[in-house]
């Protein structure tokens, strides 16, 4: 079966009760995905939801495949080594072991002779230049994102989940995340605010507060149809506020005509020449119109503001 990361009838609420996702359905595939939006919006959260760190307040989260999930920063705790957050510090120990004549029967069985070659061409791809043995705490913020990263694409999940991979990062660190990205070849889900690494994307998906929207593509195509969209709806909320005021235009002329036409009726009355009855008429059809104009014009300015609102 390939790989994939479902999510369907997703709901989620900030701490402070602000509703961040509302049956929220939206898939992944092997593709690189670059997601977006404004601050708060819900991507970090989004993350947290496929990788299982949180779970949704409804719906269901499916995902077929491997994970590997790269933090904004890589913690550090003591004595721990580049090894360590490899998950082959135990293996490599089997090594050093072997390199001294140590290591047991069983152990040399099992060792992984390709280990250290594994490692060393992962960090390579990251472009650090460090020893498995190198402790963490010597390494700056952003090596340790790349060390990070190398122990990612080491364990080869059929997703990457990255939340701001390029950040911490100086220059270098920066292009050899932005090579190896345009690279991958298995399914990622990146957050991100970096123009360039979106170019190397597939498609990009947008959050904002009425939703989600999946463009296919990287950035400049993203942006592309965003700006077409954009001018649609300037183009839709002018009409619709051109439409509120032509409404209000004809609803005061109608009840501008009335008023004039029952001002004549009663300047006939005061000079007598109405009969009594047809006075009651009169009356009774000018309430009748009044009413059933101020309805329907209230009717067609309800829709109008509608309209309005869905544009805005």
């Amino acid at each position: 079966m390939p790989a994939s990361i479902t999510l369907s009838q997703i709901s989620w609420a900030a701490p402070d009760g602000r509703p961040l996702f509302s049956d929220l359905d939206l898939s992944f595939g092997t593709e690189r995905t670059g997601l977006v939006g404004r601050n708060g919006v819900g991507k970090t959260t989004l993350l947290k939801l496929v990788s299982g760190e949180i779970q949704p307040q409804s719906g269901t989260v499916s995902v077929s495949g491997s994970l590997g999930l790269l933090r904004q920063s890589v913690q550090v705790a003591p004595h721990e080594t580049v090894a360590d957050l490899f998950g082959v510090a135990g293996a490599l120990a089997v090594l050093r072991r072997a390199e001294t004549g140590e290591a047991t029967a069983d152990e040399l069985a099992a060792a992984d002779w390709m280990l250290e070659a594994r490692i060393a061409a992962a960090l390579n791809r990251t472009g650090l230049d460090v020893e498995p043995e190198t402790p963490l705490a010597a390494l700056s913020g952003g090596q340790r994102t790349r060390a990070g990263f190398a122990a990612l694409i080491f364990r080869e999940p059929d997703f990457l989940l990255l939340d701001e991979p390029t950040n911490n990062l100086d220059r270098d660190g920066r292009k050899a995340v932005i090579a190896l990205i345009s690279d991958w070849r298995a399914g990622a889900i990146i957050v991100s605010h970096d123009r360039e690494l979106l170019e190397s994307v597939d498609a990009i998906v947008e959050l904002t507060s009425l939703g989600v929207k999946r463009y296919g593509g990287h950035w400049s195509h993203y942006r592309e149809h965003k700006a077409l969209e954009l001018a649609a709806a300037r183009q839709d909320l002018a009409d619709a506020e051109k439409r509120v005021a032509e409404v209000a235009r004809k609803a005061q002329a109608t009840v501008e005509r009335q008023a004039h036409r029952d001002s004549a009726g009663r300047k006939m009355a005061a000079k007598g020449g109405i009969p009594r009855i047809m006075l009651g008429g009169m009356k009774e059809r000018s309430e009748t119109t009044g009413g059933g104009n101020a309805r329907l014009a209230e009717r067609r300015r309800a829709d109008a503001l509608e309209a309005a609102t869905a544009a805005r």
